[in-house]
Parts: C-alpha cells; sequence; structure tokens
C-alpha cells in the first residue's frame, strides 16, 4: 500500500485545524468534567463515548496529508498543565476496574498482553492533546496539527484505542452480567519484568477468554 492510497481528500489546513482543536477541546472538557465524579456510576459509559469520538479526530488526522512543521525544532511552550490531579481522580473513581491487559502491538509475533491503567491511559492522552492546543491557541496552527497527527501515531492514538477496548469490554460484562474477578490478578504496581508481566496478564487473560462462552 502506497503513501498515496492513504490520504483521504479532506478540508483545507486552517478548516480541518479548527475542526479538530474543536473536538480536541470538547473531549478535554468532558473528561475534566467526568473526573470530578458527580456521577461515578456514569464515569465508564461516559469515557467510552468520548473516547469513540475522539478517536473519529484520529482517524481524520490519520487519513490526513502528511503535515509538516513549519520550524525545525519544536517552539517552547513553557510549563504544561499538570495532569496528575486527572490521573488521581480516574484511579480512585475506577479502582475495581481500572487495569487491564492490552497487546501493544497486534502486527508483533507471539507479544503477550501486558498490563495497563484506564487512569494513566487518559491522563496521558489528554497531555498529548493539551500539548498540541497549547500550539493551536498561540496561532502556531501547523505546529499544532503536526502534533497531533504524530502523536496520533505514535502514542494517543494507540492508548486511546486500547483504552476503547477495555471500556467497552468493561460496558459488555456488565450488560451480559459476565463477572471480573479474574482481573483481581492483575497489578501494574508490582515490581515485576516485562517478561513476568506479561505472563501474567496473558493468564488473565485466558482465564477471562476461557469464561467467555456464550450462557
Amino acid at each position: 500500500m502506497s503513501d498515496a492510497t492513504l490520504h483521504a481528500a479532506g478540508p483545507e489546513p486552517g478548516d480541518f485545524a479548527v475542526q479538530t482543536a474543536d473536538q480536541i477541546g470538547s473531549f478535554i472538557v468532558a473528561v475534566t468534567e467526568v473526573a470530578k465524579g458527580e456521577d461515578p456510576d456514569r464515569a465508564v459509559p461516559f469515557l467510552l463515548l468520548e473516547i469513540s469520538q475522539l478517536l473519529l479526530a484520529g482517524g481524520r488526522l490519520g487519513a490526513y496529508q502528511d503535515v509538516l512543521p513549519d520550524e525545525r525544532y519544536e517552539p517552547d511552550l513553557g510549563p504544561e498543565p499538570d495532569v496528575d490531579d486527572l490521573r488521581e481522580r480516574f484511579a480512585v473513581m475506577l479502582e475495581p476496574v481500572d487495569v487491564y491487559s492490552e497487546v501493544f502491538d497486534p502486527y508483533e509475533p507471539r507479544k503477550a498482553p501486558v498490563p495497563h491503567r484506564i487512569s494513566d491511559d487518559v491522563a496521558d492522552v489528554v497531555a498529548d492533546l493539551r500539548h498540541g492546543l497549547i500550539h493551536y491557541q498561540a496561532g502556531r496552527i501547523t505546529e499544532a496539527l503536526w502534533w497531533w497527527q504524530f502523536s496520533y501515531f505514535t502514542n494517543w492514538g494507540p492508548t486511546a484505542s486500547a483504552t476503547l477496548r477495555a471500556l467497552q469490554s468493561l460496558v459488555a460484562h456488565v450488560r451480559l452480567d459476565q463477572p471480573l474477578a479474574a482481573l483481581d490478578g492483575l497489578d501494574t504496581d508490582e515490581d515485576l519484568a516485562e517478561d513476568d508481566l506479561a505472563e501474567q496478564a496473558g493468564v488473565v487473560m485466558a482465564e477471562e477468554l476461557g469464561g467467555l462462552g456464550r450462557r
């Protein structure tokens, strides 16, 4: 597949940047509101909806032509907003279901699942998006688009996709009355080597899949 086949026709860069910034800004506002914990029982479905909508913006960035920054080096952003409070709020809110297992690269053969946390992932996605939003708000439109596109491929896109699968699985478990007790054995805080973590996650995943037979 050539690069040319990947580049879908789209709006002009200025219009595209406005649309992307609006979607990203809306996501950050919505996620920040969810993190306040005013309706914790709805946190998972709200996150499912918001990340689904964010990935639409990501898909458009992925299909858009390659964006090249105006300058060789990234302009100094100054201090960036801290996402630790957001991370901690979600960790508390999602504590029983925060940890999940994920395959880092589905095209890498024999790669076992590894543990992740939804709270970490959401905070990391927000940090990436805010980074580009600071450029956008400072009038560096091309820089913002470049950053959002680059980090979509390298970090926030894969992270958001993995989180979406975890959230969708959570909602499915609840709706289908399938317990998550086996996930209690998966912990990202243990001081384990990467191979041990992968093995641990693989065992949990196998136990989960084994219990998902049609009822």
